[in-house]
């Protein structure tokens, strides 16, 4: 009988001598029936265990004997807080907290002086590590929810000795570090909008220099088909056109629009002078001064002799055209040169001194 029975078959035997003692009180039993009632009381525990003993005989132990219940396997937890692990930027480092929890891979293997704390948190950072290696630092929360997935299975470590997961999984970054990162998201931002708009501005320099620009003729054609029911608006910005695309080519307003551009024509003209001499004949004009006059003739010979020295063809042509007209030579010069001199022509007198000699045909044929 086991010990389970044994304390059974004690409680009832109690109950049941309880229950005759109320009964013979109650029924206020004579004094000889009291240890009649004691005798059959014993004699009937006495059969019951006899029964008891004659049926669990020839049973096997097991069947007989149940077995001491298991002991619960106990689990263990471990807090830690902000351990570095590295993140796929160097120098930015990712700051982990979890709550670890783990138990020994067989359920009465004794520690035999092994901190199994310590090889729980070894496995649970050699993963978190393996997961965050592979992600840029500006997505924190986001690898947080990923990690918190992976580490939710409880896994053996690398010695098979315990097996770990983790808790309540926090991951974060440093306060100087996402300040960092948020200003270098803010300039990267900022650059890439920077670039957008230069390649925007670089495409309509080239269009408008390299296509619309290139002669007036095609960007009279742009400005139509921008202004395609204004066609009398478009004629009369024709100068207008003329000018941006001289000036976008760096040359003169072209010939057939130059009467559409004011002041193009005194362009042209000065375009005439592009000469030392051409300049100088120019100012002499502008103030006045008439080839062949004598003051004309002073100031030339003058400015001739100021830049002999510099450049002496120009001194030149500056004194050959503003030189006076010569003279014609007279018939009688030479031999009797003076005789003729002094004979008046025919029709001298009566002209005076001031009249052009007389031609001598038409003489003859008066």
């Amino acid at each position: 009988m086991s010990s389970a029975q044994k304390t059974v078959s004690v409680f009832m035997a109690l109950i049941s001598a309880m229950l005759v003692l109320i009964l013979g009180l109650y029924a206020a039993w004579p004094a000889w029936a009291w240890p009649v009632a004691v005798v059959v009381l014993c004699s009937a525990w006495a059969g019951a265990r006899f029964a008891t003993l004659r049926t669990n005989r020839g049973k096997p132990l097991s069947e007989t004997v149940t077995a001491p219940p298991a002991p619960e396997v106990e689990r263990r937890e471990l807090c830690v807080q902000d351990i570095s692990l590295p993140s796929a930027l160097k120098d930015y480092d990712f700051l982990f907290s979890a709550t670890i929890r783990w138990c020994p891979e067989k359920p009465y293997a004794q520690e035999n002086g092994t901190y199994h704390g310590g090889l729980a948190l070894q496995a649970i950072v050699d993963r978190a590590g393996k997961v965050t290696l592979a992600h840029q630092p500006f997505r924190s929360s986001l690898v947080q929810h990923e990690l918190s997935g992976v580490l939710a299975e409880m896994l053996p470590d690398r010695g098979g000795r315990i097996r770990a997961m983790a808790l309540e999984v926090v991951l974060r970054l440093s306060e100087d570090d996402q300040r960092r990162l948020d200003r270098l998201a803010a300039i990267r931002k900022d650059e890439e909008l920077w670039e957008h708009e230069r390649k925007q501005e670089k495409n309509k320099r080239d269009y408008l220099g390299h296509d619309v620009l290139q002669d007036t003729g095609r960007a009279v054609v742009w400005w139509l088909a921008r202004n395609g029911e204004k066609v009398e608006r478009t004629v009369a910005d024709i100068g207008l056109l003329a000018q941006l695309t001289s000036a976008a080519n760096n040359e003169q307003v072209a010939e057939p629009f130059r009467h559409l551009v004011p002041g193009a024509v005194q362009e042209k003209a000065a375009d005439v002078f592009e000469g030392p001499t051409d300049l100088f004949t120019e100012f002499m004009r502008q103030m006045g001064f008439k080839p062949g006059d004598d003051t004309c003739v002073m100031v030339a010979d003058q400015v001739a002799m100021a830049v002999k020295d510099k450049d002496p063809a120009i001194s030149e042509e500056i004194r050959k055209r503003f030189a006076p007209a010569e003279e014609p030579e007279d018939a009688g010069e030479g031999e009797g040169g003076d005789a003729a001199a002094e004979t008046p022509s025919p029709g001298t007198a009566e002209e005076g001194p001031g009249a052009p000699p007389t031609d001598p045909d038409s003489i003859t044929e008066d």
